[in-house]
């Protein structure tokens, strides 16, 4: 249990990304109030948190409905996983953690970004709705292992909250470079954990004997 706790803790951590998210709350934003970036950013986490959660309670419902196997899921998840994990580690922008240019730019116009970008995709993007999905779905049946899988996605998201409502020092002190340090480490940890993801699905597969 506690395995799977770290694992969906970094991997978690790895896809919402809370320091760029930090960094790009603070980039636009640059002359909202005290207040109205407080607000912005309590309500962007938590319809964040809806949204997550909301997968986590029925991601496996829709998988069963569309029948996906689980090992399908591993594999597709993992293909997913190490695609962000590549883009973290190189330093690209494919939107899969981030917002693309053409979303940066209409934000850029907007007074309240709590929802969008912020909310989603920024912080309950492609990668972390996935990552919800599977990592709920690899403990579907362990309640104990799932509850520690929501406990870690809420944990990931109050540490976002917190460098969010910090947002501009985070910025200052830490600058680009510090910040595309740490986004790659956690690159390179999840592209590991989408390898991982996607061996156990190709063995869970019976394409290949054993």
């Amino acid at each position: 249990m506690f395995e799977t706790a770290i694992i969906a803790f970094t991997t978690f951590f790895a896809t919402v990304g809370p320091l760029d998210v930090a960094a790009m709350f603070a980039v636009l934003t640059p002359n909202a109030s005290v207040e109205a970036r407080r607000s912005m950013a309590l309500r962007g986490v938590l319809i964040s948190a809806g949204i997550l959660i909301t997968f986590a309670l029925i991601g496996d419902l829709i998988l069963h409905n569309l029948g996906i196997s689980l090992a399908a899921l591993r594999v597709a998840g993992g293909i997913l996983l190490l695609l962000i994990g590549i883009d973290m580690v190189f330093a690209l922008n494919t939107g899969g953690t981030t917002t693309t240019e053409a979303e940066t730019s209409e934000a850029a116009g907007k007074q309240d970004i709590s929802v969008f970008p912020l909310a989603t995709p920024l912080i309950a993007g492609p990668g972390t709705m996935g990552a919800t999905i599977l990592l709920m779905a690899n403990s579907r049946d362990d309640m104990g292992a799932q509850v520690m899988v929501v406990a870690a996605l809420l944990a990931v998201l109050l540490i976002t909250l917190l460098l969010l409502l910090l947002s501009t020092a985070v910025h200052r002190v830490l600058g680009v470079t510090a910040l595309n340090v740490v986004s790659r480490v956690f690159g390179v940890l999840l592209s590991a954990l989408a390898v991982q993801f996607m061996f156990d699905g190709l063995a869970a597969s019976g394409l290949f004997p054993a």
